[in-house]
């Protein structure tokens, strides 16, 4: 067994040194300007592709993506996501869905009239987990490729148009979007929490996750103030609050519910 890296080395020991792979996923930044620039479907089919053999639960492989490139539509999603303009401006804006609609239909002349569970809670999360990890495969793919990508949480903001607009039938749900492009530009890289917040040693330390933020907060003050000329220096802890402290997308349990997921 390899010895561990001492707590102080955690962040020297994940530069990514010397690895074209961990080289690449410790340079990520989220890309929100892009040229005009359009991709290939060589590309296209490249970063898909790569997402296609991230793992996946028991091989269901629940998930299916929309590729949108249509001006008219992306501007559509853009409006609905809170007008966000940089879905327009990418040449590819991708939609990753949670997908047991495929699996229900495809099983259902197995099943013989036997009970089916595809709208458990168990397989709702089965599906969510999927797209993500297909979805972050495809992100860095699009990074070595040359592209930039920037998640989109907001196309949950109004996810009932969205998935009128798409077309999606029951058991299917937009998890979140992705632009997808060659950068114009590149912007600072934000700082993470420290290592030593996140990864515990045989069990949960509740205290030591805690007491990192302290140095985060400063350290993500430095940043902001930085960034803005002075203008913002809010911690990331009150940041946070104000987060929790908003009633962000209480629709989804009833719209979740309502295309056939979460009902066992």
């Amino acid at each position: 067994m390899s010895e561990k890296p001492a707590d102080g080395n955690l962040d020297a020991a994940a530069d990514g040194e010397g690895n074209d792979t961990l080289s690449l996923l410790m340079k990520h930044v989220s890309i929100r300007q892009f040229q005009k620039k359009p991709l290939s479907e060589e590309q296209l089919a490249a970063i898909i592709g790569a997402g296609q053999m991230a793992s996946t639960s028991s091989n269901v492989q629940a998930y299916s993506v929309i590729a949108v490139t249509e001006p008219a539509l992306k501007a559509d999603l853009a409006g609905l996501a809170g007008n966000q303009v940089y879905i327009e401006q990418c040449p590819v804006f991708l939609v990753w869905c949670a997908d047991l609609y495929r699996l229900r239909q495809v099983t259902n002349p197995h099943l013989k009239g036997a009970d089916s569970y595809e709208d458990s809670m168990e397989n709702f999360i089965v599906a969510t987990v999927d797209a993500a990890l297909a979805a972050q495969n495809a992100a860095v793919a699009a990074e070595s490729l040359g592209l930039g990508i920037v998640y989109i949480g907001g196309i949950r903001n109004q996810i009932a148009a969205v998935s009128e607009l798409l077309g999606l039938p029951e058991l299917v749900y937009p998890v979140f979007g992705m632009c997808i492009g060659y950068p114009e530009g590149s912007p600072g890289q934000r700082p993470r929490l420290p290592m030593q917040a996140v990864l515990h040693r045989e069990r949960y330390d509740a205290k030591a996750t805690v007491e990192q933020v302290k140095a985060y907060d400063e350290e993500m003050q430095a940043y902001l103030s930085a960034r803005t000329g002075g203008v913002n220096n809010t911690p990331w802890s009150a940041i946070m609050a104000k987060r929790l402290a908003e009633p962000i997308r209480l629709h989804m349990k009833d719209f979740l519910q309502s295309k056939g997921f979460m009902q066992k």
